[in-house]
C-alpha cells in the first residue's frame, strides 16, 4: 500500500486500453479496420496500431473513429475509465457488459451511401472555415484532412 492507502498495481496502459475498447466496438459492429478507417479518414494502419495499443489517438481522430463507429466518444471513455478502475482495484477479469449491451445500429448502404455522398458535396464554404480555423490553430491537420 502507498501512503494513501491505494494499492499499487502494475501500470495500465490507456492507450492500450482505449485500443482494446475500440475494437470490440469495431468488431461487435462485424466491420472490418478498411471499413472503419475509411470512414473515419485515418489511414488504415494507424487505427491498426491504435487498436494493439501502439499509437496514442489525437482527440480530433478519436472522435473520427467514435463517429465512424458511430458511438458517443463520452461512452467509450466512460468505458476505459471503468476498465482503469477495474485494473485499479485488482480485479483480474474486467468485465466488459457494454459490448453485450450496446445495440449495433448500423446505417442502410442507402443511408451510408447519402452520408458518403453528402460528405462529398460539402460546401466549399465550409471547407474555407475549417482551413480558416486550422491557420488560427483551432483545429488539426486530420480535421482539414476530413473536412475536404
Amino acid at each position: 500500500m502507498s501512503d494513501r492507502g491505494v494499492e499499487e498495481n502494475p501500470m495500465v496502459l490507456l492507450r492500450e486500453l482505449l485500443g482494446e475498447t475500440l475494437r470490440r466496438r469495431r468488431r461487435a459492429q462485424k466491420r472490418t479496420l478498411r471499413d472503419v478507417s475509411k470512414q473515419a479518414n485515418v489511414s488504415l494502419g494507424y487505427l491498426s496500431e491504435i487498436e494493439r495499443g501502439h499509437k496514442e489517438p489525437s482527440s480530433e481522430l478519436l472522435a473520427s473513429v467514435c463517429g465512424a463507429l458511430q458511438v458517443r466518444l463520452s461512452e467509450v471513455l466512460a468505458e476505459v475509465s471503468r476498465e482503469v478502475a477495474a485494473h485499479e482495484r485488482g480485479d483480474e477479469a474486467p468485465q466488459h457488459p457494454q459490448a453485450r449491451q450496446v445495440p449495433v445500429l448500423l446505417p442502410s448502404r442507402e443511408q451510408a451511401a447519402a452520408a458518403e455522398e453528402s460528405r462529398r458535396r460539402r460546401p466549399a464554404a465550409a471547407i474555407a472555415q475549417v482551413r480558416s480555423r486550422h491557420r488560427r490553430g483551432e483545429v488539426s491537420d486530420s480535421v482539414v484532412r476530413a473536412a475536404a
